[in-house]
């Protein structure tokens, strides 16, 4: 029988200088926290093919695709070590109380009253709780959001988890991590993606959904296809008091920016075709 190797000095002073996580990954930055979440806290099922769920992935953080006033969004690479099996997901994660307010939210709160009579006075006094639970509803009403228009067969990354503040959802992008370039940048293909976003701004407007804050910024165009993000203040054109000012804003951006490129974009036409479509006109 081996014997076994007392610890000595210079053995105690490694340890204590470089400390071992046993319940820590082989590698990565973390476990993935796909059993962390619930059922309903998971995307529409069935799950697509290129998701990894093993319990035994890891997730490693590879950099910040984008910085906000309300979030970040991280890129992280999911996978289960010594397997091909590896996918890239977009981790938004909603700021903390200690961070700046968020960006016009009080028009978009309207409607998501809470019964919770001392979360609702929170939220309104701005405390650092009510920023917290401001904070819960923006990444609940984003993945919600996701989850609904999804399921309409709408062009949204697929919405993998959320847990507590942080969203986990489909990449797009290149398998090597470059972000699918926003609407904002593109020059080609104008007139195709002028009729996509027109097909699913009046699919929205038929479910009585705006986006709230629509413009060539949280668009993506990946491979030539029209991808909507950022949808955290997606508005119940029916239920909200002014929702069909936010119709008419999602149109009057959009339709100036394609204007500008020189296409026949009118914003007073979408509009109207949008209002028709959820009942409005």
């Amino acid at each position: 029988m081996p014997k076994k190797h007392r610890l000595d000095a210079d053995d105690l002073e490694w340890l204590d200088s470089n400390p071992v996580d046993l319940d820590g990954p082989p590698s990565g930055d973390r476990w993935s926290t796909w059993d962390l979440s619930t059922p309903t806290e998971r995307g529409p099922q069935p799950h697509p093919d290129w998701l990894v769920t093993e319990l035994a992935a890891v997730d490693t953080e590879l950099g910040i695709l984008k910085t906000g006033k309300e979030a970040d969004v991280h890129l992280i690479s999911r996978g289960v070590p010594g397997t091909d099996r590896v996918c890239l997901l977009a981790a938004k994660r909603y700021r903390s109380s200690d961070h700046r307010l968020f960006h016009r939210d009080s028009g978009y709160l309207e409607g998501r009253r809470m019964r919770d009579s001392r979360a609702s006075r929170a939220m309104s006094s701005r405390t650092a709780f009510g920023k917290q639970v401001i904070a819960g509803q923006w990444a609940q009403a984003e993945f919600s959001a996701l989850v609904r228009l999804w399921k309409l067969g709408l062009p949204v990354p697929y919405p993998v988890q959320i847990l507590g503040t942080e969203i986990l959802q489909e990449f797009i992008g290149t398998p090597d991590g470059y972000a699918a370039p926003r609407l904002a940048t593109v020059d080609e293909g104008l007139d195709d993606l002028w009729e996509q976003l027109v097909e699913v701004m009046v699919t929205m407007a038929r479910e009585g959904l705006a986006h709230g804050d629509l413009s060539p910024y949280n668009l993506l165009v990946d491979e030539g296809r029209l991808v909507i993000i950022d949808l955290p203040q997606i508005v119940d054109v029916v239920a909200h008091p002014t929702g069909p000012d936010f119709l008419d804003r999602d149109a009057r951006n959009v339709a100036t920016w394609f204007a500008h490129k020189g296409l026949l974009a009118s914003g007073d036409r979408l509009s109207a075709l949008l209002r028709a479509e959820a009942g409005l006109a």
